[in-house]
């Protein structure tokens, strides 16, 4: 049964966590197209919309995805720097495989990031829900 209860808590986790990714997207768009609506070169543009969304993502995950537990206790440092090499890393990993699916395989480039998403989102839970927010038991407890 508890097993079951553990399942549950992370299918939940797992659908908010898709709600903030929604949200962290159309932050970081919105900053990207607001970049280029006033010139900023793409790149700089593209790396202010991943923080803009890595900070949202930071505080939507923290406050209602992966909150603390009564118990236990979390460094707020240490997680934000372990959110932003998570959504670094899936940055990374999704601009490599978008090489590979476009120039490599052949995949048309409006379809190759939505391939990406079948395997960054899955990555990106499973590391800040073990290891950007994994929280630790209060000492004495």
């Amino acid at each position: 049964m508890e097993q079951k209860k553990g399942l549950v808590k992370t299918a939940v986790q797992f659908v908010k966590f898709g709600i903030v990714g929604v949200s962290n997207t159309l932050i970081s768009l919105v900053i990207y197209y607001i970049g280029l609506y006033f010139g900023i070169y793409y790149v700089i543009s593209n790396v202010l919309g991943f923080f803009a969304g890595t900070l949202n993502a930071y505080y939507w995950n923290n406050k209602y995805v992966f909150r603390k537990e009564e118990g236990e206790e979390r460094s707020t440092a240490k997680s934000m720097v372990k959110v932003f090499v998570s959504y670094g890393i899936s940055l990374g990993l999704s601009t490599a495989l978008l090489v590979l699916w476009v120039d490599v395989v052949g995949i048309h480039e409006k379809i190759a990031p939505l391939l990406n998403l079948c395997i960054t989102i899955p990555l990106n839970f499973v590391m800040n829900k073990f290891w950007a927010f994994r929280a630790e038991k209060k000492a004495g407890l």
